[in-house]
Order: structure tokens, then C-alpha cells, then sequence
């Protein structure tokens, strides 16, 4: 199996206005095509494409390589855009508003002793870029990963390169399966083996979202109690900002902490890792105040993009599963106690959370169906297996009940 990763590195050059006159023509003309395609009612393929627009696009001082990059970015956004209309939502005719250009390897050239980079841009001129490069971009470079293409953006008078990695991964056999249930507070995860029968589980702990949400409060209590002037006083505005980037930046390493621990556990394991399906979730969820605050600030798609891209990476493979019923049904058979809303009682009388349930059910999905449909007896549940590595079967017992 192929995967791809990117590395973004700032880059610095003389020639920036090149450069951005460059990526300008690549916007504008990839929004031409889109706009000449649009009212077709099929998905014109790349030979169509390339026979309406290649010498259109060679007059105006394009690469042949350019020119095939071209059709194919718009190729990629009016199928996208196709897709989104089949599944009934509002869409409208796209418009391309950032300076990115996807650039063939035949139109660059690397020099990593120099870590310069040379590009070529319109009338076959070129502009050399200074890259600001970090060791942590070497491990790219060693052998087993392969440079693919490579996409150059200008952002707020900065210059960013995205390289695109390649590499053939091999996926491990499964010895067990991992549930995973993200929540506000906590990432909860049970092991079970092939057949059904516990292994390990235990509790992540996510405190980056708390800690975001005191950032995010701070801000919103600024802009109320200026309401009409925070937006013109730059000193203000640039406090606003900061707040909010802090979020952003404590989410972003939370994410990855957590995503990082979950994959080292299922590494140990050769685990198939299994998370919820969790796609238009903020559009049915309906709490209170409090909780659509926590919502809005909420990265559980991140979490799990995260989970899967170093899942591959290492060989796991990563599995979507339906989460309906997950907190509310027994993994052991029979009927659960509800306690509260977090606690209930298994059959076998232990107490626990409804988040280890859940985790639970998920990786009970993924085994053998007759396995999971005639269930386990609690004595089979709750005993370490032969020849599983790691660690041993760990049950959080609660001989009182937490006041919620």
C-alpha cells in the first residue's frame, strides 16, 4: 500500500513578485476552466480537457507540465463539487481565491546542500527559492520515502513549499482489535483479540480542549466589552488573535499527543484500530449553551485524522465503524444498569463508564460476527490472554460511586 505525506517548509526569494505573477496566471486560469466546464452536465475527462484548453493555456507562457497540472486541479474540483450536489447539498460555483501552484518533478529542480530550491514559471523563466529548513525534514530524505510533486503558496506575503512524500507500506496481520472513543475530556480505548475476548483498555486523558476554551473565553469577554472598537484598535485586535492562535496551536499538540499514544498502544498490539463514524455530527447534535461552546472548539475530526495518518504509517490498519447503540448495550450480554448519564453497572456487577462501553462495543464490531452475536461469558471477558504482548488486562473497578 502507497501513502503520502507532506512537509511544509517557509521559503524566501529576490524574485517574490515572479513568483506571485506566476501563481496569480495558475489561479485565474484554473478558475477559467472551472467556469467554462461548469454548466456541463458530466465530468469532462483529463483527454477532453487537455484538448480544449492545452494550447490555450501554451499561449499564455506555460510548461506542458503546468498545463496537465492545470486540467487535472480542475478536473479534481468540479468532481468534487459534482459529488457534494449528488448528496444534496447546497453548493454553488467555486471560486478560487488562493495563490497555490502544483508543480511536476520535470518542474523543479532541489539542491539539499544548499537547500535551495529552483522552479520554473511562466515563459520558461526561473525563480530560485532560499528554503528555511529544519532537521526534521532529513528523515525524508534517507531513502525510503520518494519526492513526488511538490506545491508552492504564497500566504500573507509569505512563501510556503508543501513537498509530497511517498512510500510503499506493508499492513501488519491483525492480532486484536482497539476501540476508540474520543469524548471532551478523554480518549477511551479496549483491546480485544480476533474471537472477541478482552485484552486491555484503558483511558487518554484530553485536556487541551479545556485549556483552548479558557482562551477562547477571554477573547469573547474582549470583544464584548468593546463591541464597536475592537475592530480598529490594532493593539486589541492583535491580543483577539493571540488568544485565538493560542487555541489553535494547544489543540493542534493535544491532538497529536493523544493520536500518538493511541497508535504506539495498537503498534503494540498489531491492533486494527476502530473509530466512530462520526460525519455531520455537529448538525444533529442539539445541548445547551454550555455544550455547543465546548462543540464549537471540539477537534474530534482532527483526533482521528491524525490516528489514521500515523496508523498507516505504521502499518495499522484504520476502520470506520456506525456508533449507534455503542454507550447503551452490554459487551458481556445481557442488560446494562444505568447509574447516571456516565455510570452504569455491568451484568457481572462491575461498574464502569459508559465511555469504556462504547470503546468496547466498537472493537466487538470488528471481530468474528458469530463471536460478537452470541456475546461472552463475564469469566471469559475478564481474563489475560496467552501469547498477547503488552500489557495485562487492566478493568477499572469503582467500589463507589463518583458524585457527578
Amino acid at each position: 500500500m502507497k501513502v503520502k505525506v507532506t512537509a511544509k517548509v517557509k521559503a524566501v526569494t529576490p524574485n517574490s513578485q515572479t513568483l506571485i505573477d506566476f501563481l496569480k496566471a495558475y489561479r485565474d486560469w484554473t478558475q477559467y476552466i472551472v467556469n467554462e466546464i461548469w454548466n456541463l452536465n458530466y465530468i469532462p475527462s483529463m483527454k477532453e480537457l487537455h484538448h480544449r484548453f492545452y494550447r490555450v493555456l501554451r499561449e499564455q507562457g506555460f510548461r506542458a507540465h503546468h498545463c496537465h497540472k492545470i486540467e487535472r486541479r480542475t478536473r479534481e474540483i468540479v468532481k468534487a463539487i459534482r459529488v457534494k450536489m449528488k448528496n444534496e447539498e447546497k453548493v454553488s460555483k467555486p471560486i478560487l481565491k488562493r495563490l497555490t501552484a502544483r508543480l511536476d518533478s520535470q518542474d523543479y529542480k532541489l539542491n539539499l546542500e544548499d537547500k535551495t530550491l529552483r522552479i520554473a514559471v511562466l515563459n520558461d523563466e526561473c525563480v530560485e527559492l532560499k528554503l528555511i529548513w529544519y532537521k526534521r525534514l532529513d528523515k525524508y530524505f534517507n531513502g525510503e520515502w520518494r519526492l513526488k510533486e511538490i506545491l508552492v503558496s504564497c500566504r500573507d506575503n509569505m512563501i510556503w513549499v508543501y513537498f509530497v512524500f511517498e512510500k510503499e507500506i506493508v499492513v501488519k496481520p491483525p492480532r486484536a482489535v482497539m476501540g476508540v472513543d474520543i469524548n471532551f475530556s478523554n480518549i477511551t480505548y479496549t483491546i480485544v483479540d480476533l474471537r472477541g475476548r478482552l485484552v486491555s483498555m484503558g483511558v487518554i486523558l484530553f485536556t487541551g480542549l479545556t485549556r483552548a476554551l479558557i482562551h477562547k473565553k477571554i477573547a469573547e469577554k474582549l470583544q464584548r466589552k468593546y463591541p464597536k472598537s475592537w475592530r480598529f484598535n490594532k493593539k486589541l485586535l492583535e491580543v483577539i488573535r493571540k488568544h485565538y492562535r493560542r487555541a489553535k496551536n494547544i489543540l493542534v499538540d493535544s491532538s497529536h499527543y493523544a493520536s500518538r499514544k493511541i497508535v504506539e498502544i495498537a503498534k503494540e498490539y498489531d491492533a486494527i484500530i476502530v473509530l466512530e463514524d462520526l460525519n455531520k455530527l455537529r448538525s444533529r447534535v442539539n445541548g445547551d449553551r454550555r455544550f455547543n461552546w465546548k462543540m464549537s472548539l471540539w477537534v474530534y475530526h482532527r483526533i482521528q485524522m491524525y490516528i489514521h495518518y500515523k496508523a498507516v504509517l505504521e502499518g495499522l490498519k484504520v476502520i470506520y465503524a456506525n456508533p449507534k447503540g455503542t454507550p447503551k448495550t452490554s459487551p458481556i450480554g445481557g442488560k446494562l444498569e444505568f447509574i447516571n448519564y456516565r455510570w452504569v453497572k455491568l451484568p457481572n456487577g462491575i461498574v464502569t463508564s459508559r465511555d469504556v462501553v462504547a470503546s468496547w462495543n466498537l472493537a466487538l464490531r470488528e471481530c468474528v460476527p458469530q463471536v460478537v452475536s452470541r456475546g461472552m461469558k463475564a469469566s471469559d471477558q475478564m481474563q489475560p490472554q496467552e501469547g498477547m504482548k503488552g500489557k495485562p488486562v487492566q478493568v477499572p473497578v469503582v467500589s463507589k460511586i463518583p458524585k457527578i
